[in-house]
């Protein structure tokens, strides 16, 4: 299209030399079409519309894996989500501040930005239009002018059931050798978290628009410790862990388990990078997740992001955080 200026196509006329009627007909019929097309059309309301979510714990605000916050950004960045969770934004302390490494990146990639409290953020690609009272999540309108919701947590480390019944010591927490125990232990470490984010999770389920839930909730799923995992050797007992079989009762669906359903073949440990698989001084499992409820929502693929291909779809090296990251990626009907 030719230049413009205040509004009007700039045509170059020889004063000489005029254009027929018919031809001057012709050039304003394709600049208004030119324009007319340039315009961005507005999506259907029921089109359908892909959406990518990711949770990511940041490791100490990215300063822990002692790499600038630019490896961070290259990390979300390759992964391309729209709605991200994260965990652990805040860096190292800077005199008597931690600075907060969450809104540095969504001031670096341009998103919106909103602060849950202390150690986690949501950031959006699209605008965030209300929050929960506890600020468990926020509203989003979509480019189709639907709304869908965002939740976020990062629940208790510890004790760390894992480590319980392995006899790893961590946190002065005691051992324990049963099921029971661990979930027992689990409901008292995390429960009440568990209960406050269901509380406001529900209504939103209930309005049956899209709901998101991200975060590291350092507890592994119920359905990766299931009798099948034990027999086959990837977990030391079945358990019947808490946290996610809440979740999973109130109507929302693992992204990862949805795409992966068999927990032997695709175990999609996210904890953690930094230790090998088979260090007897540490457990790997799958602690961070992507889930999603609401009606017309299909899990059309799940990726791990980390460091090497043997545990990870997406590769950024080197890997900045001791949490592999989660995308999932939606389509809205």
């Amino acid at each position: 299209m030719r230049k413009m200026r205040n509004g009007q196509a700039d045509f170059s006329v020889n004063s000489t030399r005029f254009l027929s009627r018919r031809a001057t007909l012709r050039l304003l019929w394709s600049v208004t079409v030119s324009a007319w097309l340039s315009i961005p059309l507005a999506v259907p309301a029921d089109a359908a519309e892909p959406i990518r979510v990711m949770t990511f714990n940041l490791w100490h605000g990215g300063d822990a894996g002692k790499q600038p916050l630019s490896k961070t950004l290259e990390v979300i960045r390759a992964a391309k989500p729209d709605l991200l969770g994260l965990q652990e934004k805040p860096g190292y302390a800077q005199g008597a501040t931690r600075p907060d490494h969450g809104r540095k990146l969504a001031a670096l990639l341009g998103w919106n930005y909103f602060g849950q409290g202390e150690s986690t953020a949501i950031l959006s690609r699209f605008p965030i239009v209300t929050n929960t009272p506890r600020k468990w999540g926020v509203q989003v309108r979509l480019p189709t002018g639907r709304e869908a919701w965002m939740f976020n947590a990062h629940l208790m480390h510890a004790p760390y059931q894992p480590y319980q019944l392995l006899g790893i010591p961590y946190a002065g927490a005691r051992f324990i050798k049963t099921a029971s125990e661990a979930v027992s232990e689990a409901r008292q470490a995390r429960g009440s978290q568990v209960d406050e984010l269901l509380a406001e999770l529900k209504p939103a389920l209930a309005a049956r628009q899209p709901v998101f839930l991200t975060g590291d909730f350092n507890e592994p799923s119920h359905q990766d410790w299931t009798p099948r995992a034990a027999q086959a050797g990837r977990c030391p007992l079945a358990v019947e862990y808490p946290a996610t079989l809440a979740f999973t009762r109130a109507g929302l669906r693992d992204g990862f388990r949805s795409f992966f359903p068999d927990e032997v073949t695709h175990p999609g440990w996210t904890w953690t990078p930094r230790t090998k698989s088979d260090d007897p001084k540490d457990r790997h499992d799958r602690i961070d997740f992507v889930f999603v409820g609401g009606p017309n929502v299909t899990v059309k693929q799940c990726e791990i992001v980390g460091e090497a291909r043997k545990f990870a779809a997406i590769i950024v090296q080197p890997y900045p955080s001791d949490h592999r990251a989660v995308v999932a990626t939606f389509e809205l009907e």
